[in-house]
């Protein structure tokens, strides 16, 4: 008889520890979770930060965005500087690419072309648009082509003076009239919501 009840009690206290291992376990592993998730949540956050950061340090719109043209340019240096061997380069610098156009786009289509409609600028609002569309066809051809191939290095100069015409347009023709034509707070509230959309998409 004692020996059943030590027996059971043994189990019991046995069957305590692993629950409280086991719950310590648990309690661990979803705090060791919750802890990943938090400084994941946080480096992105601050990686977002870092990528607005360079382009609205300036506190204006257009200078932003003329921030943005310049390192977009840099990365099509990378990309021609590369040899037909250095596939997996190419492949990381288009991406690369890609994701700082789409970010771009996003701002222009969302934020700048919308005001230009708003100022009587639809003409000059829908060429640029039509330009993005462009924009889209090139990367989405560079994606599927082969990176050692010397017709995709021959694309990409093409995808160049593409993207050099269509930021000349908007830097000497488009937006600078644009930003005269508004008040220093009409201006302050356009930045304030190109680096918000910046902000979401960096």
């Amino acid at each position: 008889m004692a020996t059943s009840s030590y027996s059971t009690s043994a189990n019991r206290s046995r069957g305590g520890e692993r629950n409280r291992w086991g719950n310590g376990g648990n309690g661990k592993l979803w705090g060791a979770v919750a802890a990943g998730v938090a400084v994941g949540i946080a480096a992105n956050f601050g990686r977002k930060f870092a990528m607005q950061a360079m382009s609205g340090a300036s506190g204006d719109w257009f200078e932003a965005l003329k921030t943005e043209h310049r390192m977009t340019l840099a990365v099509f240096d990378k990309i021609e500087a590369t040899r037909d061997d250095q596939t997996m380069q190419r492949m990381m610098l288009l991406t690369k690419l890609k994701n700082a156009l789409t970010k771009h786009t996003i701002e222009e289509e969302d934020v700048i072309y919308p005001a230009l409609r708003d100022a009587g600028r639809k003409d000059a609002a829908d060429k640029l648009n039509h330009d993005h569309g462009y924009v889209k066809t090139y990367l989405y051809e560079l994606l599927n082509m082969a990176k050692d191939s010397p017709a995709w290095i021959a694309k990409v100069r093409e995808f160049r003076t593409m993207i050099e015409d269509h930021i000349r347009e908007e830097e000497d023709e488009i937006f600078p009239s644009f930003r005269n034509g508004m008040s220093k707070e009409q201006n302050a509230k356009l930045t304030t919501l190109l680096n918000k959309e910046g902000f979401s998409y960096a």
